[in-house]
């Protein structure tokens, strides 16, 4: 697995501003029940986001009779200042999974900055899609073609949130599966063109991949 820019993250400011110039509220807080969203944190939700998806895996392979291995480093970064995977350095607005070092990187400005235009919401769809090449990589899953690798990936997010919020761990407030959807929708490839290297999938084919993942869990990936 390569860690390309993800395209959907990016895309995702489009929607941002989209959403500023119509007015809206900021969505939903989707932090563990009881929490008060007055006193949400980005920091919050991002240690949230990493520990719950692992916890959510570490369950997910204990049940297979495997050990969950948890990520080397969870690494901010900030422009281009980031982490090099592989001899490739790190790139602004953006968020991986590096298989050399087994670690996640983030540009800690730029998902901030989803964050406070968005809602919580885009931290729980980028975090868990990057754990999910980590558990791909675990799994020595192997592709043809990369975006195959990237709608697994959103499959993955999908379950681990519909896990997270079945089992208690997030509150989800009506309407949040619906803003997710949208993220991606505003995420997808402008084209079909699965040969393409750096390919993520069409707006339909990510939102089918997150909701067959957030609605049948991880068997169906």
């Amino acid at each position: 697995m390569t860690r390309a820019p993800l395209r959907f993250v990016l895309a995702l400011l489009v929607l941002a501003a989209s959403v500023l110039s119509c007015g809206l509220t900021r969505p939903p807080s989707m932090n563990p029940p009881g929490d008060a969203q007055q006193d949400d944190t980005f920091e919050d939700d991002v240690v949230s986001a990493r520990t719950l998806s692992e916890q959510f895996w570490k369950q997910q392979f204990a049940r297979l009779g495997r050990t969950y291995r948890p990520i080397t480093e969870f690494i901010p970064y900030s422009g281009s200042a980031g982490p090099s995977c592989g001899g490739q350095p790190a790139v602004p607005n953006n968020a991986f999974y590096c298989p050399v070092g087994h670690f996640i990187a983030f540009d800690r400005d730029w998902m901030e900055g989803l964050w406070s235009d968005m809602g919580d919401g885009s931290v729980y769809v980028i975090i868990p899609h990057e754990f999910g090449h980590a558990v791909q990589a675990q799994l020595r899953s192997t592709f043809q073609l990369n975006v195959q690798a990237e709608l697994q990936a959103d499959c993955y997010a999908g379950a681990t949130l519909s896990g997270l919020v079945s089992g208690g761990a997030l509150r989800a407030e009506p309407g949040d599966e619906d803003e997710l959807l949208l993220s991606l929708e505003a995420a997808g490839d402008p084209t079909d063109d699965w040969l393409d290297p750096a390919a993520h999938g069409t707006a339909e084919q990510r939102q089918s991949a997150f909701a067959e993942g957030y609605r049948s869990g991880v068997g169906a990936c």
